[in-house]
């Protein structure tokens, strides 16, 4: 699976360009997110696998992202901001903490806060467009459940299925990009991203949080989906991503269901929602 994505990230771009240098100003950032030419590239060569992927329509791509501009969004990480939340739900999620911006305190440092406006920009909704076919895609700058998260060692985040829609807007959940910010990120120290089938009786496909690794999904009643493995990384390491979600004004009749809040596996089949 590995040498695959790399063939084709050779494929759309056989020479990377890389922003040199100690760091990547706005300018430089800017330049390298709007190629929008090699956005349209990497959305065709990874739609038909979108949409023939088990146990549900996902992407995972490398590098879709200049190494320079991840590199200074890790630099600039932290959940131990003021306004962080800490999430500890027994038997469900250990040791996690997210923080986004909130009305009235800040929580994101100035690039970061320039990349996720990028995530949320008419270029990137476009490519998300072109790769999933999803029309009338809608970001969120309120990042409801959305923005940096991190998990410390011990930490897990068990199988489930996401809240169905947008707790301000009512807008039905439609997608999930995972950005993953981890240097060397081995699948030993679990934390590895897992896709279970709708039945959850197994784990279909298994991603290792590796530095600008991006995973795209639809998000439906049975998009399964965590890291239940509790993560073993070394001493003054944690497992860091980027979360953003994306909304419609509608979906299929063959994905409508209720207002819900996280189904969460049971022990002994089915979902609990909490």
């Amino acid at each position: 699976m590995g040498r695959l994505r790399r063939a084709i990230a050779r494929a759309i771009d056989p020479e990377p360009r890389a922003l040199r240098g100690p760091g990547v100003d706005f300018e430089q950032a800017e330049r390298s997110l709007l190629d929008l030419p090699r956005l349209r590239a990497v959305a065709a060569a990874h739609r038909e696998r979108w949409a023939t992927a088990e146990p549900f329509p996902h992407a995972v791509i490398d590098g879709l992202f200049d190494d320079a501009v991840l590199q200074r969004v890790l630099d600039e990480f932290s959940t131990e901001r003021q306004g962080s939340i800490v999430e500890n739900l027994p038997g469900h999620v250990a040791s996690k903490r997210s923080l986004r911006d909130e009305p009235g305190r800040v929580g994101f440092s100035t690039f970061v806060r320039f990349f996720l406006s990028h995530l949320n920009s008419i270029f990137f909704i476009e490519f998300l467009r072109e790769l999933t076919g999803i029309p009338d895609l809608v970001s969120d700058p309120w990042f409801d459940g959305a923005g940096l998260h991190e998990t410390l060692p011990g930490g897990f985040l068990d199988v489930h299925a996401d809240f169905n829609f947008h707790g301000a807007w009512f807008l039905d959940r439609r997608l999930n990009v995972l950005v993953y910010l981890n240097h060397g990120w081995r699948e030993e120290w679990g934390g590895c991203l897992e896709l279970w089938d709708r039945d959850l009786s197994r784990c279909v496909t298994k991603v290792v949080p590796t530095f600008n690794r991006t995973v795209i999904f639809g998000t439906t009643d049975v998009s399964f989906h965590g890291h239940p493995e509790p993560v073993r990384c070394p001493a003054g390491t944690t497992r860091k991503s980027v979360a953003m979600y994306y909304f419609s004004n509608g979906r299929p009749d063959a994905e409508r269901s209720e207002r819900h809040t996280t189904l969460w596996r049971r022990g002994g089949g089915g979902v609990v929602e909490g």
